[in-house]
């Protein structure tokens, strides 16, 4: 790519489905190149990540996050803000973020980021300012082959779309406030009619939505059909079995944190999301990160998740171009 910079696909991973290119590699020509040397190239890079899905950056100096922030604005879409919220992250500078706080010892499964709306940025960024002494890597995969991969009557009921629940707050999961932005009930409403999300106030003071979403979707400029959801993440055979009988237990079916039903209100049974995890296992990638890695993504192209890890690490994230979907 260029005449200055090496393009490769020969990166060394612990883990790669038969012919995944992800991700496209991209390296220094020597040490000290600024990561700003590839503004020139953005095209083509953009090209690659539309092809391919993803491209590392490797080997170039990001002195701080803000140059990491510049570079990522430099595509011409306004960074985006973090807003309806799934996961707690914190700002670290003008719409650059904190990769997901949840602890060291947790996974983090693969996912789009926001495809659990029907709004989410079509370009992310991740830039590694300090890698874990062991694990915390950042596993990514291809969701058009994921799409592909997926037996076909899983693919068919997902197709017709999903409706996504959620219980706020009591300790259980994140509460309105954070997730809305706002300690105002009137202005939650109105950000729920704009989204297209139903709502109620519970007798406790808080809120549950429901949502009906995409289980699959069309990339608006490729045309390719891709897996585009977060369903496993929200369905309650994403929790530790003893967790998910005591909360049961203790609050209902109805009262979980999240859940998500096929479009039609009915349950998705455990079996359907075991064969899902299978596939998303299936076509993982997985490389070490490096200090100085910025990784770009088309988030509709390729999912993204994260390993546990030790020891100190510092991953950040931002994310621009934001797109709507709507039902066809």
């Amino acid at each position: 790519m260029g005449t200055n910079h090496t393009s490769s696909s020969r990166l060394a991973t612990s883990q790669r489905p038969y012919g995944s290119e992800l991700p496209a590699l991209i390296t220094a020509p020597e040490a000290d190149t600024p990561l700003s040397s590839l503004l020139p190239m953005q095209r083509e890079i953009e090209t690659v990540v539309e092809r391919v899905g993803g491209v590392l950056l490797r080997g170039f100096d990001v002195p701080d996050v803000s140059d990491f922030r510049a570079y990522a604005a430099s595509f011409g879409h306004p960074l985006l803000n973090y807003e309806f919220g799934s996961t707690p992250r914190s700002e670290v500078s003008g719409g650059v973020y904190t990769s997901t706080e949840y602890p060291a010892h947790q996974h983090i499964p693969l996912h789009n980021e926001q495809a659990y709306t029907t709004q989410w940025p079509m370009k992310i960024w991740f830039h590694c300012v300090l890698a874990a002494g062991q694990g915390g890597e950042t596993p990514i995969a291809d969701s058009r082959a994921i799409y592909r991969r997926m037996p076909a009557e899983i693919r068919q009921r997902f197709s017709n779309g999903l409706v996504y629940v959620r219980n706020y707050g009591n300790g259980l999961d994140l509460p309105w406030q954070a997730v809305f932005n706002t300690e105002e009930e009137a202005e939650v409403e109105a950000a729920c009619q704009r989204l297209g999300i139903e709502w109620e106030w519970k007798d406790d003071g808080e809120l549950r939505t429901w949502q009906y979403c995409q289980g699959v979707a069309q990339h608006p400029r490729s045309g390719d059909w891709v897996w585009m959801n977060q369903a496993h993440l929200f369905h309650a055979s994403n929790l530790a079995a003893e967790v998910r009988e005591t909360l049961i237990d203790s609050v209902g079916v109805e009262n979980l944190p999240r859940n998500v039903l096929y479009a039609d209100g009915s349950e998705i049974d455990d079996d359907t999301f075991t064969l899902i995890r299978q596939v998303l296992a299936a076509e993982t990638v997985i490389f070490p990160w490096q200090a100085g890695d910025v990784l770009m993504l088309d988030n509709m192209l390729a999912a993204h998740a994260r390993t546990p890890f030790m020891g100190p690490r510092k991953v950040v994230v931002a994310m621009a171009e934001g797109y709507g979907w709507q039902p066809g």
